[in-house]
């Protein structure tokens, strides 16, 4: 079975979801690549009815392993209570089925924030975002800005890292915005929370997908969104913040 990538062909609300969840019966792994969860693929089954934002849809076949790549937007609250809700309704979500690459960056809480602070600004403007925290997201990750999933591993290196990091970012927050700055307390709360539960799933996803492809293992790779919100394809600026397509 060759490789496949499923995209939508206009703005994403094309019933990705449900085409994934079909075709995973015919492949061994699912790749989210890209994307936060600004968006949601909705898949119905004998479980329920779940709108997925950042779990790939091939979650709910038993036998295939699902993996965030390096290059999705990972807010870790997000993530687990989104585990939290399948696994309450039946479906088991684990590190054998899910895996967490540890070079995929942090949607951290203030990314949301300073999303919400520009759209305000913006006011009649504005480019309708879903105030996820997507765009100053993939700002930072482009100045080399962001926390890293495999941080998560190393207690020390995080903090000291985190540390210049929020020094940083507060002050657009506070100089910029006039909002209140966040606290080092504030950050490590959340991740001592959500970081915390979401390291057990985070491996060294690229060594794993290569000994995949070097045994036969069939990979279908999983957009958000489709090609008009591709970031250097779409309709700029009226688009994601990353690229939705398969190349």
């Amino acid at each position: 079975m060759a490789n496949c990538a499923i995209v939508g062909i206009n703005w994403g609300d094309e019933g990705k979801g449900r085409m994934v969840d079909l075709l995973t019966e015919q492949y061994d792994i699912v790749v989210r690549y890209q994307g936060g969860g600004n968006a949601g693929h909705t898949v119905i089954n004998e479980h329920g009815s779940f709108a997925l934002h950042l779990l790939p849809s091939g979650i709910f076949r038993k036998n295939v392993v699902n993996i965030l790549g390096n290059g999705v937007a990972l807010d870790c609250e997000n993530l687990w209570k989104e585990i939290e809700d399948l696994n309450s309704k039946g479906v088991s979500v684990t590190p054998e089925n899910l895996k967490v690459s540890d070079r995929a960056s942090l949607l951290m809480p203030w990314h949301r924030e300073l999303d919400c602070l520009e759209e305000d600004r913006l006011k009649g403007k504005k480019f309708g975002s879903t105030r996820q925290g997507i765009a100053p997201f993939y700002s930072d990750k482009y100045q080399k800005k962001t926390i890293m999933a495999g941080e998560l591993l190393n207690h020390e290196y995080l903090r000291e890292h985190l540390k210049d990091i929020l020094e940083w970012k507060n002050l657009t927050i506070s100089e910029v915005y006039g909002a209140e700055p966040f606290t080092m307390e504030q950050v490590m709360a959340w991740l001592n929370d959500f970081g915390e539960k979401i390291r057990p799933f985070i491996c060294d996803t690229g060594a794993y997908l290569r000994r995949a492809q070097s045994e036969g293992k069939s990979i279908l790779f999983e957009a958000q969104l489709g090609a008009l919100r591709d970031l250097d394809f779409g309709i700029y600026p009226y688009t994601t913040s990353s690229n939705t397509l398969a190349s």
